[in-house]
């Protein structure tokens, strides 16, 4: 239980990061750039991971990182840069919230991980808890601002799923490195062919741009690809919602914002979300009985039948 608690609280700086990624994109970077911020979010990261576990794909991987470069960069990145552009974080953080139960329903069919009622429960409380915190109706929403975000929910949902049921045996840091690289890379000549020369950031732009690739990318994914790789699917994506309360909290210390008590009812909603995603308890092995397996032995070694077929019965 408590390393599955350790899992958890490495899984949470995920969603923490990517909770002041929306804020640092709408006041610090350029609002008609998305694919070169996109790119410049990607390829930076994946660059330093691959710096730091100094592996490259091999077989399989080198497709997988290509499909999965797409989905959980390329084309994730692009559409939330947009949304963070267009939507009120409060707006672009609720229709994410939406993610726990998109995940879970289609980590069913990929890694065989049926919804736990529990998990259920938790994201339908959670996702309320997000709508009492942010949905004011006071900031107008753009259209195409909500598709964008939406889009960017359902394509991240499939890719993470996408990334649990590929994982096994590979490196979590070069996995990831990989597919932030390729994404990167994607990016990076549809960028110059839609919005032109690279612009010239100033000093602000730059320390944003670093923020958001190392902080934000780099070490989210990082936490977040092994939270899924420890943890069941539901769980990791319910750990999500604590993105909308980082957005909300942020405000409150760099805006001076004053939670109301509306605020503050949503925010025990999604806690209690949060927590009831957590992972069951793992059951104990069986007891082991070597009399019986002495016994099996002796029973093989005279030709009786239970030697023969007594274990693969009981198996």
């Amino acid at each position: 239980m408590e390393a599955n608690l350790r899992w958890v609280a490495l899984t949470a700086v995920a969603p923490v990061a990517w909770g002041t990624n929306y804020f640092v994109t709408h006041e610090f970077l350029p609002a008609d750039r998305p694919l070169y911020g996109a790119a410049l979010r990607a390829l930076p990261a994946g660059l330093v991971l691959l710096a730091l576990c100094r592996q490259r794909p091999r077989g399989t991987w080198w497709w997988r990182s290509a499909v999965l470069g797409l989905l959980n960069t390329s084309v994730f990145f692009v559409l939330v840069y947009a949304a963070s552009q267009l939507l009120p974080t409060s707006a672009a953080a609720t229709v994410m919230a939406v993610s726990p139960m998109t995940m879970m329903l289609i980590a069913w069919p990929l890694v065989s991980e049926r919804p736990r009622t529990a998990h259920l429960a938790g994201a339908a409380i959670g996702l309320g808890g997000v709508c009492l915190m942010l949905l004011t109706g006071v900031e107008e929403v753009s259209a195409a601002g909500v598709l964008a975000s939406a889009a960017a929910m359902l394509v991240s949902s499939f890719g993470h799923v996408l990334t649990k049921r590929w994982g096994a045996g590979a490196d979590v840091l070069a996995s990831t490195a990989w597919q932030l690289t390729a994404g990167g890379l994607f990016l990076l000549p549809v960028a110059a062919a839609v919005e032109g020369p690279a612009p010239a950031p100033s000093a602000p732009t730059l320390l944003a741009f670093g923020y958001v690739a190392l902080i934000a990318t780099a070490l989210a994914f990082a936490a977040w690809f092994t939270g899924l790789r420890h943890l069941p699917a539901g769980t990791v994506a319910l750990i999500g919602l604590l993105n909308p309360v980082t957005g909300v909290l942020l405000g409150t210390a760099v805006a001076g914002e004053v939670l109301t008590v509306r605020q503050l009812c949503g925010l025990g909603l999604v806690l209690t979300g949060v927590v009831l995603g957590r992972p069951g308890r793992a059951s104990p092995p069986p007891p082991t009985r070597p009399n019986a397996t002495a016994n099996a032995k002796v029973s093989s070694a005279s030709g009786g039948d239970g030697g023969a077929h007594g274990p693969s019965r009981d198996g």
